[in-house]
């Protein structure tokens, strides 16, 4: 089977000049995780500032209504070597006592929601500056060096190498927006997921088969904590966990929108990693486009192919790093204030977990009064699934009203945010 074969489909671009995507905005201060209501954003096409298209405002909780947009044919972003499968657009944001914030490039895929959070940084700790964020071009579109071949499992017996004891998934990691040797290039503090989600955007398209998706996040994910683990880079000398070089890592872009399905996925996955049996180490998982540059990995337009056959995400790994490949999961997150309990919770559970989920929700809803308070009385009643039902909604998670497995660390997450009390999990 030839699954890096080209013109899937083409004759569908001949009939469709347009399809339509979706946008929808997170506006927040850069501290305290402080939701910012009544933000102005002014929406236009990129490269036609003056032009406005849309205007919005944002909520309690800081977000706006999805707006649909309109964007180039699906089939673009099936295809390799189509045109642009994107349109980008360029966001003016603005809100009293916050300096205004504006970014270009902000890419709007056909039949998914894109979600652009925007941090606004408060007038009084600045010289009255504006913030732009220009995102450059994804990188199955645009021109990025390959990546340097490396070896997928790391040497461990080297004199003074660092290197941790057990896989942990830490709360932030430190990325450098440059390549190693850049001194220049600023560093910045990631929350992990949000690394993870802002790389998945940029690396593959939010309209695949949800298996290569999947398959793609797994070898992302693999990728990141192998240099988490063996703390590659504090070994040579460096502060920073990672780079966003494709020559070196993986693509990161300071600011970049991600998308919702890809949003939801790494929540459910974010603690997975791929392992070869006798080897402790997360795998150094390479990958790459698979048309303008191959690689011993996973071909990233060949993930597609696959899942465009049926191949389940497991099966993508198998096809390209071998069949003793298999899906781990770390034994702890960092920075949360206490790890899943292997159980949801719902309606008529109760105890310490459940008083717990009901006074994280009310911290949060100091800061998001969507969220419906709720009475901490351990017993998870109607009004503690209602409260968590809204948070669901507030935080793009299927609005179940139980806390899963992504709701709880979703829970966590906000929750350390708005408190930063939290203690390693």
């Amino acid at each position: 089977m030839d699954i890096n074969r080209e013109g899937l489909g083409t004759e569908n671009t001949q009939t469709q000049d347009t399809a339509v995507g979706r946008l929808q905005i997170n506006v927040t201060a850069n501290v305290g995780l402080i939701p910012i209501e009544n933000a102005s954003i002014t929406i236009s096409f990129t490269g036609e500032p003056d032009s406005a298209i849309e205007t919005l405002q944002t909520n309690s909780s800081g977000q706006t209504d999805t707006v649909d947009l309109k964007t180039p044919p699906l089939q673009y972003s099936l295809t390799p070597n189509s045109p642009m499968p994107y349109s980008e657009y360029t966001l003016s944001v603005s809100a009293p006592g916050y300096e205004p914030v504006i970014v270009s490039g902000v890419e709007v895929l056909p039949d998914v929601t894109a979600i652009q959070n925007i941090e606004m940084t408060p007038t009084e700790t600045t010289q009255d500056t504006e913030e732009i964020i220009a995102i450059p071009d994804h990188t199955l579109y645009g021109d990025y060096p390959p990546k340097i071949p490396e070896d997928e499992i790391k040497p461990m017996d080297e004199s003074g190498e660092i290197v941790l004891s057990r896989v942990v998934i830490p709360e932030y990691i430190i990325v450098h927006d440059g390549v190693p040797n850049d001194s220049t290039a600023p560093n910045y503090y990631v929350r992990y997921r949000d690394y993870i989600k802002n790389v998945v955007s940029s690396e593959i398209y939010a309209t695949w088969p949800e298996s290569a998706i999947y398959a793609n996040t797994l070898a992302i994910m693999s990728f990141t904590l192998n240099r988490v683990y063996t703390e590659w880079y504090r070994n040579k000398g460096y502060n920073f966990t990672i780079t966003s070089s494709t020559a070196y890592d993986q693509k990161w872009i300071y600011g970049r929108n991600i998308y919702s399905n890809i949003d939801r996925l790494v929540d459910s996955i974010f603690a997975n990693f791929l392992s070869r049996p006798g080897v402790r180490q997360p795998i150094f998982t390479s990958y790459c486009d698979g048309r303008n540059v191959t690689c011993n990995g996973l071909s990233q337009w060949g993930s597609k192919y696959l899942g465009d056959e049926g191949y389940s995400p497991i099966q993508i790994i198998r096809y390209y790093y071998g069949s003793d490949m298999y899906i781990n999961s770390a034994v702890a997150v960092s920075g949360v204030p206490s790890s899943w309990p292997g159980y949801n919770l719902n309606i008529g559970a109760s105890g310490d977990k459940v008083l717990q989920i009901q006074q994280q929700l009310n911290r949060i809803a100091q800061n998001y009064p969507a969220i419906p308070r709720v009475t901490a009385d351990g017993i998870y009643g109607p009004r503690t699934a209602e409260a968590v039902r809204v948070f669901q909604g507030v935080f793009n998670l299927p609005q179940s009203g139980i806390v899963d497995y992504p709701t709880w660390y979703k829970i966590s997450e906000i929750y350390v945010g708005v408190s930063r009390i939290a203690e390693p999990g």
